[in-house]
């Protein structure tokens, strides 16, 4: 079991991915590969009653010196910005932000959408991960507009795979839950 929440909010949290997030059938992944179970994480990140444990999550494994915390747009967006809002109220400034998939071609341009600034050290975040590509490439975009990468940081591993991927690129990374937590195996890369 993990250790990152104490043992009755790590359970409040992984029943909620449970009854609100789990899916059983038959799914394509995002990697073309066959699964009999999908989660749709969002489902537990947006809901009133799981975002504080979201929050909470991150934040006890969160190190100490991150100012800034985002990662793909859309997984990362509810984790990244429940995070900051939730470690305001107890007085700890993290900034947060989005990383666009494409440039944008006007305004500012860019891929990073939100508060990030040069120097910040930044944990990457997403809600699920499978194989860790989209982390990655976050983590690369954020370097290249000057932000420090830290951590990478998800809700749900269900993959398995990440922390070997991440360790090459000298990264560390930390789930809040894991497949085999919420009764599957791994699907890896």
């Amino acid at each position: 079991m993990s250790t990152i929440h104490p043992p009755a909010r790590f359970e409040a949290l992984r029943n909620h991915l449970l009854d609100h997030s789990v899916r059983r059938g038959d799914f394509t992944l995002k990697s073309g590969k066959k699964s009999g179970w999908f989660i749709d994480s969002k489902q537990t990140v947006c809901r009133p009653d799981a975002m504080v444990l979201v929050a909470e999550g991150i934040l006890s494994i969160l190190p100490d010196e991150v100012t800034a915390i985002g990662g793909p747009t859309m997984g990362a967006d509810p984790v990244a910005f429940v995070t900051a809002g939730v470690a305001a109220t107890r007085g700890r400034m993290l900034k947060a932000f989005s990383v666009r998939k494409e440039a944008k071609g006007h305004g500012a341009g860019g891929r990073i959408a939100g508060a990030l600034d040069t120097g910040d050290q930044v944990a990457i975040t997403e809600d699920t991960v499978t194989r860790g590509t989209s982390l990655l490439e976050a983590a690369h975009a954020v370097q290249q507009a000057g932000g420090v990468v830290s951590c990478l940081i998800a809700v749900v591993d269900r993959g398995g795979t990440v922390s070997a991927m991440a360790a090459e690129s000298g990264l560390s990374f930390r789930a809040l839950v894991t497949a085999p937590e919420l009764g599957f195996e791994y699907e890896g890369g």
